[in-house]
């Protein structure tokens, strides 16, 4: 049957198509939010079970150039494999989904959300995640739970529902949230630093460089336990709103018969279970708590062939596969009984214990910065690489016109060898994208917000047992550190666990991947010493109480707190690698020279690249030139020259009154002014920390925005604007700066 509804609701207006299109599916959604249009399918092969011990879901997000009116670039002009975001909402759309099937669930099923026409404004992961969900709710599939998606901003203070993508820009959270109306299935949560400025920055640090950014501060914008439990509490009630409302309207759509599926739910032998209890137990129970990864795994293996050659097997007929799944199911059991009944763990810690840690750093003679850091079985080598502006990762997405560029990338690599198998290579799984996001989120505030270069951070997972993605965090804070980059504070991770029994619930510190695979639910935590920068939850049960999750998250904090101060230590033990590292200077011309630096189509640049053996980014916005290379004399000897080009430009301009130059990178204030004269001069140019005015004897002083009122100013552009004539008081002066203030403040 085809319907259609319309629903006002989380600052969406959506309309939901039901079987318009795709009807040979088990359920198809036309999605439309303002001039974004979503359809998503989903088919279920229900006369073929799979043997396999896992839930055979499949789930494709496909982005159509054609949606945003584009044609595929490259030399074969049709979309080739997803993309990365693509990959990343596929994942999102798959860990919302996945928990509603039933243990024993085997069919094939197969779930496509394509992108069909796009609004710049919508967000497309919020948007695909319901259409999803939809499809899968009013399909034929007997699962009847409706399951809904918000993304949460902080806007200006404010908590903000399902923000435009524009809006999105002025926050300081990103928290994208799934759940049904009853229990939360998902979290993803970052903090976005922001600028503020800095009243109270002392009067020679204007002096110094305040174009670069110097009289900006950074707020990393961590959220504290409680700031994250309250946003998650608002997330939950919107996301119970819109599902109540979903149920009440898609009732009508269901269809009149649903699919007969027949759970293929493991029995477990009862007779292999008594046997490995009387004769195997402390086999086992040594196996679990004295032995390590690899060397358990092999135990266990070798108990369940030793139970196979017995004579009770053989008279019995038990398969090796079937003693093997008995042993796996005994194991667990041992496993929680031992962690809710005795508050110990299969390696012997305690709930809150974190494995010890080691970390080494710059290890790696020819890398920029490196960090080989260890907690447990658990080992990342991280390596930081520094680049410039062209080296960015470009990419095109539909909700953009041009193409954007990613300046700092954080790429992770997982091994067979880390975890003691042999597997083919392959390219980045979903798994390996999604970690990587992971860290990037978590350490990407952090990194100055003026940072004009290009930095590549690498994991190489080498060993894995419990939470790679989090020692990835940790190595990846510290390796930013050990390349000479300048963070604003250490960024520690920290995988947690729960395992609940009936009434008695237990919070693990630190998992292993014992206690991952056989534990109800995991998240990952990141943070500073002052809150948290990243979150990653995803829950394996029927949801999780609010105050069961602050527990847990205060209890990661201390661990938190525990592996930050080692990495302190650490870092102040760094020997950056200064004869490796690229060095870096930059600085400011009149932007109108920009275009004498370039040269008639680009020969003057390319003859300073090829001579001084530099990379130069120059800015036709404001004037900045970012020289980098490898040898530091050749760098400054490429800024010399480049000034030189801008000045002897200047002086054939005429450069003003008198022909004098105005440029400042020539201009001596020292020999022309004095503190406190008082001038009127003329706003030549607004920036986001203060204004440049140009003097009646040359050059160009700062009137930093902290001088224009007692009060708080938040957007200059309300006190000054370009040409304005204003007086002013010469606070401070060096040969190639003068700090201003307003004459009558």
């Amino acid at each position: 049957m085809s319907c259609k509804f319309e629903f006002n609701v989380n600052n969406f207006n959506e309309v939901y198509e039901i079987n318009k299109l795709a009807k040979q599916s088990n359920g198809s959604i036309l999605l439309k939010i303002k001039n974004t249009v979503l359809l998503a399918n989903i088919v279920i092969d229900a006369d073929t079970v799979v043997e396999e011990d896992f839930l055979p879901l499949a789930v494709q997000y496909l982005e159509k150039s054609y949606s945003a009116g584009k044609i595929p670039g490259g030399f074969v002009k049709r979309e080739q494999k997803p993309g990365e975001f693509e990959a990343l909402t596929a994942r999102v759309i798959d860990r919302s989904i996945r928990p509603l099937f039933p243990k024993g669930f085997k069919h094939p099923t197969q779930l496509i959300v394509m992108v069909l026409s796009v609004d710049p404004e919508v967000d497309l992961q919020i948007a695909a995640l319901n259409a999803a969900a939809a499809a899968f709710y009013i399909s034929d599939i007997p699962i009847k739970k409706s399951v809904c998606g918000v993304r949460v901003a902080k806007i200006d203070g404010d908590l903000v529902i399902n923000p435009t993508l524009s809006e999105l820009k002025a926050s300081t959270l990103d928290m994208l949230v799934s759940g049904t109306k009853d229990e939360i299935l998902m979290i993803e949560m970052k903090s976005i630093s922001s600028k503020e400025a800095n009243l109270e920055l002392a009067s020679e640090d204007l002096l110094i460089e305040p174009a670069i950014g110097d009289s900006i501060s950074q707020s990393i914008n961590e959220l504290n336990e409680d700031d994250l439990v309250d946003t998650i509490s608002f997330a939950q009630n919107a996301i119970k709103e819109a599902t109540t409302l979903y149920e009440e309207y898609f009732e009508q759509a269901l269809p009149e018969e649903l699919l007969t599926i027949q759970l293929q739910n493991e029995k477990i032998n009862n007779g292999i279970y008594a046997y490995i209890d009387e004769l195997h137990s402390n086999d086992i129970k040594e196996a679990v708590n004295q032995m390590a990864k690899s060397e358990r795994n092999s135990e266990l293996k070798n108990i369940a062939k030793e139970i196979s050659k017995t004579s009770e097997a053989n008279s019995e007929g038990w398969e090796l596969d079937e003693i093997l799944k008995v042993v796996e199911n005994y194991k667990r059991n041992i496993v929680r009984a031992m962690i809710i009944n005795d508050n110990i763990r299969a390696d012997g810690r305690g709930l809150k214990d974190v494995r010890p840690i080691s970390i080494e750093t710059n290890i790696l003679p020819s890398v920029h910065g490196s960090t080989l850091f260890t907690r447990g079985e658990t080992q990342a080598l991280v390596v930081a690489t520094l680049g410039g502006e062209m080296d960015a990762q470009t990419y095109d997405n539909l909700t953009n016109k041009g193409a954007q560029s990613e300046k700092f990338m954080v790429h992770y690599n997982f091994y067979p060898f880390c975890v003691g198998e042999t597997k083919q290579l392959a390219p980045p799984s979903r798994r390996e994208l999604g970690h990587g996001n992971l860290a990037k989120k978590a350490l990407e505030p952090t990194i100055d917000f003026d940072y004009d270069g290009t930095i590549r951070l690498v994991s190489e997972i080498l060993e894995s047992n419990g939470s790679s993605s989090m020692a990835t965090i940790c190595g990846g804070s510290l390796a930013l550190r050990s390349a000479g980059i300048e963070t604003e504070k250490m960024v520690a991770g920290v995988a947690m666990g729960l395992v609940f029994e009936d009434d008695k619930y237990a919070i693990l510190t630190d998992i292993l991947g014992l206690e991952d695979h056989d534990g109800d639910m995991d998240f990952k935590v990141a943070g500073t010493k002052d809150g948290i920068t990243a979150l990653q939850m995803d829950i394996k049960l029927g949801g999780i109480s609010l105050s069961t999750l602050k527990e847990a998250l205060n209890q990661a904090k201390e661990a938190r707190e525990h592996i930050l101060s080692l990495m302190e230590d650490a870092s102040e033990k760094i020997v950056i690698n200064e004869s490796i590292l690229p060095s870096t200077t930059s600085f400011l011309i009149n932007p109108s020279k920009i275009v004498e630096i370039i040269g008639q189509a680009g020969k003057t640049i390319k003859e300073i690249v090829d001579r001084f053996e530099v990379s130069v980014d120059l800015s036709r916005e404001n004037g900045k030139v970012r020289v980098s290379g490898s040898d530091k004399v050749k760098v400054v000897a490429a800024c010399e020259h480049i000034k030189t080009i801008a000045n002897s430009s200047s002086s054939r301009d005429g450069g003003g009154r008198g022909g004098r130059d105005r440029d400042s990178n020539s201009f001596n204030f020292e020999d022309n002014y004095k503190s406190g004269e008082v001038h009127t001069g003329v706003v030549k140019r607004i920036v986001d920390f203060g204004a440049f005015i140009e003097l009646p004897k040359g050059g160009e002083g700062l009137l930093h925005i902290s001088k224009l009122s007692r009060d708080r100013v938040n957007n200059i552009r309300d006190v000054l604007s370009e040409n304005q004539k204003v007086e002013v008081k010469i606070l401070g002066l060096s040969r190639n700066r003068a700090e201003l203030g307003l004459a009558n403040s």
